[in-house]
């Protein structure tokens, strides 16, 4: 071990000083203190990207653009549409709309979570038509237990729950399209 290391703690604080006033003076030196000169870049690829600005012009695009239309016909991950082709109603949506799902205990269960969540404040805890809503001055929506309701299709009820009706407001954007279907099996259980 080299001899000026043993030396005595005051030596040792004067060097560490020397060593740190040195990197800052060699730090402040890579900085340019004219704000016309631009400073050392020491990652260039960051500042200057290989890849073309999306609406930058682009010579490899037969249109010179770099952002381009999707092709013909493609869906975008999570806008797939809720429907078929052509227009649905709430007359025709208990023959267009199937539920993709078969009852089961799994599927119960997460539908209960779900109206539980955004159906039992109006609709109550057991469909009703007594949720805590209603105590404050809200009318109360119909029962849920009704023959009317029983006699509808799933893809009558999951129109409702995705398009509202009256008071109640569209649960379409709130509410993923699955969970509407397991919805749909859970108000079936109701009794």
């Amino acid at each position: 071990m080299a001899k000026w290391w043993k030396t005595d703690m005051n030596t040792k604080t004067i060097i560490y000083f020397i060593l740190t006033v040195l990197a800052i003076y060699l730090v402040g030196q890579t900085i340019s203190s004219d704000r016309g000169e631009p400073n050392s870049e020491f990652i260039p690829e960051m500042v200057h990207s290989i890849a073309y600005d999306a609406f930058a012009p682009n010579p490899n695009a037969s249109d010179g653009k770099t952002l381009q239309f999707p092709p013909i016909g493609t869906i975008a991950i999570g806008f797939m549409p809720e429907y078929p082709d052509g227009e649905l109603t709430r007359e025709n949506a208990g023959t267009v709309l199937k539920n993709p799902f078969i009852m089961d205990n799994a599927d119960l269960s997460r539908g209960a979570d779900v109206y539980a969540t955004f159906c039992q404040t109006c609709h109550g805890l057991n469909g009703d038509g007594d949720g805590p809503v209603t105590k404050r001055g809200v009318p109360p929506p119909p029962s849920l237990k009704t023959d009317k309701v029983r006699k509808m299709k799933d893809g009558d009820i999951y129109y409702l729950i995705s398009h509202g009706i009256g008071n109640m407001p569209p649960y379409r954007s709130q509410v993923k399209r699955n969970d509407r279907w397991l919805v749909t099996h859970f108000i079936r259980t109701l009794k």
